[in-house]
């Protein structure tokens, strides 16, 4: 039996590398600060989910196009990254490390996000990033 084009012995062909490596790629654009690029990976109506509430996605790219926020780390913790695929629609959960530049200040965070998605003709595209300070 030959294993499909992108298989992992094991693993379904259901979409779960497609989203591994476009998870990877917004951080990467993250880490870049291109606001542009980072809009690519996110619906209009996406939002962030956080200890101050709900922010929107024009919020936060008019922030990186600013200069005002910049990111210079973006990692998951190995081990920590869980994607599942329910049809059109999947979950990637992970504990991210991350640096920000925020208000002349740096900031370290250690966070457990989950990001939504939604399978578009053109691909997945997040619609929902929820973060969640992690406890040590």
């Amino acid at each position: 039996m030959h294993e499909a084009v992108g298989e992992r012995k094991g693993e379904p062909m259901d979409g779960t590398e497609e989203l591994r490596a476009q998870a990877q790629a917004w951080r990467r654009a993250i880490v870049a600060n291109e606001a542009e690029e980072i809009g690519r990976f996110m619906t209009e109506d996406w939002v962030l989910v956080d200890e101050d509430g709900v922010g929107t996605r024009e919020r936060f790219l008019s922030l990186v196009s600013s200069g005002a926020l910049t990111h210079s780390r973006m990692e998951p913790v190995p081990g920590t990254e869980r994607v599942r695929v329910y049809g059109d629609t999947a979950a990637i959960t992970a504990r991210v490390v991350n640096t920000a530049h925020f208000g002349g200040r740096e900031f370290h965070a250690d966070e457990w996000t989950t990001d939504l998605y939604h399978r578009t003709g053109q691909g997945w595209i997040c619609v929902l990033s929820q973060v969640t300070p992690a406890r040590e």
